[in-house]
C-alpha cells in the first residue's frame, strides 16, 4: 500500500505543453489511494480540458473564483481549498507561475489558494532550454526553496521547440515516487523496526479441537497500520484471524499456537525499536495433546493444563534498548493488576482496557483504553475506534521515545 493512501492532494495545473501529463499524474494518485482535486489557470484549460481531470479526479475542477457562465454561483474559497490538502502539488510549474509565487503576485485562484495553503508544497518545472537556464529563473528556484517549497527537477528530453536539454517535466510516475521518497523520510518512525503481536492463539486439545479465545486481532492489526503509516517496517505477528493488511511495509508472520508465537518474537526481537504485544495469548495449554480425535464416550472429560511461556516477561527479561509495550485486559482492580504487570515483565508501558467498559474488548470495532508508562504516569482515553486507539498509542509512544 501506498504512503500517499488517504491523503488529499491538490494539484495545480498551469499552462505549459506538459500539462497533458496531468492525466496520468491524476490517475496515479488515485490508483494509489489519494484523494486529488484539481485547480487549473484559465490558460491551461487549452492544454488539457477540465472534463478529464474532473472525470479522472471524480472532483469538480477548479480555475476560477466564481463560475464564468454564471456570476450568482458561489465564490470558490482558496482558503477552504488550501486548508484541505494534505499537500499541493504545481505540475507543469511554468517560469511565468513560478515567477509569480515567488513575488506574491495572486491573480488567479491558483495562485491564491497556494498563498494559502498551511500544507508542503511540492512544484514540477517545466519549459524550454533557455528559459530554464535564464537567471530569473534561477532565482525563482532559489526563492520558493527558501519558502520551504519542494522542487521536484526537471529532466533533460526533447523539448516542445524541438532543443534537446533540461526544461522537460519529471514523467509522472517519478513524480510520484519523488513525493512518497519524500513523505517517508520524513516520518518518524523512519528506519525503525516495530514487532506487534496480534489475535489469539489456539492450543490444540486433539487433531479437532482447541482452547482459545474471543480474541479478533483487529486492535492488533491497527497497530500495525498505524505504525507502518508512520515509516516503520512492522512484523505483525498473528494468531488465528479473519483480518487483513495490505502494506508494503508490513510482513505478517502467521502463528497458531503460544509457542509459534514466543518463537517468533523471539526471533525479531533482538532488531526491533519498539515491540508491541498486544495478542491475547493462552495463558495454559494442555499437558498432553490427543493424536487422534478424543470420542464423546463419558459425561465428563478431564484435562490437564500447563502453564504456557510467557512472551511478555521473556521479553521484558532480555530487554535492552527495545520499547516494550504490553497489554492488560481486566475484570477487577484494572489500575492496580496493570501497574503490577508493567512493573514485574519490566515494560515501558502498557494500555490497560476493561471488559467491563461498554464498546471495549474482544470482538469490537471500538476500545477504551488507559495508557500507564513505567513513571506511573496515567492517561485515559474516551471510547473510540481501534484505530484511533492506535494512533494514539504511537502519539505516546514517540514522546517518551524522543523525550
Amino acid at each position: 500500500m501506498s504512503i500517499l493512501r488517504g491523503k488529499k492532494v491538490l494539484l495545480g495545473v498551469t499552462a505549459g505543453i506538459a500539462a497533458y501529463k496531468t492525466a496520468s499524474l491524476v490517475r496515479l494518485f488515485i490508483k494509489a489511494g489519494a484523494e486529488v482535486k484539481v485547480i487549473m489557470t484559465p490558460a491551461a484549460k487549452d492544454f488539457i480540458t477540465p472534463l478529464t481531470l474532473s472525470t479522472l479526479s471524480k472532483n469538480p475542477v477548479h480555475s476560477s473564483f466564481t463560475n464564468e457562465e454564471d456570476e450568482n454561483d458561489m465564490w470558490t474559497n482558496h482558503v477552504e481549498l488550501g486548508l484541505w490538502a494534505d499537500f499541493m502539488l504545481i505540475a507543469p510549474a511554468t517560469a511565468n507561475t513560478m515567477s509569480k509565487m515567488a513575488t506574491g503576485n495572486s491573480n488567479n485562484l491558483l495562485l491564491a489558494t497556494y498563498l494559502s495553503a498551511k500544507c508542503p508544497v511540492y512544484f514540477a518545472p517545466a519549459m524550454d532550454l533557455d528559459m530554464y537556464k535564464h537567471l530569473s529563473t534561477k532565482n525563482s528556484f532559489e526563492k520558493l526553496a527558501s519558502f520551504g517549497n519542494i522542487m521536484i527537477p526537471a529532466t533533460s528530453g526533447e523539448l516542445a521547440s524541438g532543443l534537446v536539454g533540461e526544461g522537460r517535466m519529471a514523467e509522472p510516475e517519478d513524480i510520484v515516487s519523488f513525493i512518497e521518497k519524500d513523505i517517508l523520510a520524513a516520518l518518524p518512525l523512519k528506519g525503525k523496526k516495530v514487532v506487534i503481536t496480534a489475535g489469539p492463539t489456539y492450543e490444540a486439545i486433539d487433531p479437532v479441537r482447541f482452547i482459545g479465545n474471543h480474541s479478533s486481532g483487529k486492535m492488533g492489526y491497527e497497530l500495525a497500520r498505524a505504525a507502518a503509516n508512520l515509516g516503520a517496517e512492522v512484523i505483525l505477528i498473528a494468531g488465528p484471524n479473519n483480518q487483513s493488511i495490505s502494506h508494503s511495509s508490513v510482513n505478517v508472520v502467521n502463528v497458531i499456537s503460544a509457542e509459534d508465537m514466543y518463537n517468533a518474537a523471539h526471533a525479531d526481537f533482538p532488531s526491533a525499536d519498539i515491540a508491541i504485544l498486544s495478542a491475547a495469548v493462552a495463558d495454559y495449554k494442555p499437558k498432553d495433546v490427543a493424536t487422534q480425535k478424543i470420542k464423546k464416550n463419558d459425561s465428563t472429560l478431564q484435562i490437564e493444563l500447563v502453564k504456557t511461556k510467557d512472551i511478555l516477561a521473556s521479553l521484558g527479561d532480555i530487554k535492552k534498548e527495545q520499547f516494550l509495550v504490553g497489554f492488560a485486559l481486566e475484570t477487577n482492580n484494572e489500575l492496580e493488576n496493570a501497574k503490577g504487570k508493567l512493573t514485574r515483565k519490566n515494560l515501558d508501558m502498557i494500555v490497560l482496557n476493561s471488559l467491563n467498559d461498554k464498546g471495549a474488548g474482544f470482538g469490537k470495532p471500538t476500545n477504551k483504553v488507559t495508557i500507564i508508562d513505567k513513571k506511573m504516569n496515567t492517561l485515559a482515553f474516551g471510547l473510540k475506534s481501534k484505530a484511533e486507539v492506535a494512533n494514539d498509542i504511537f502519539s505516546e509512544i514517540l514522546k517518551r521515545i524522543h523525550a
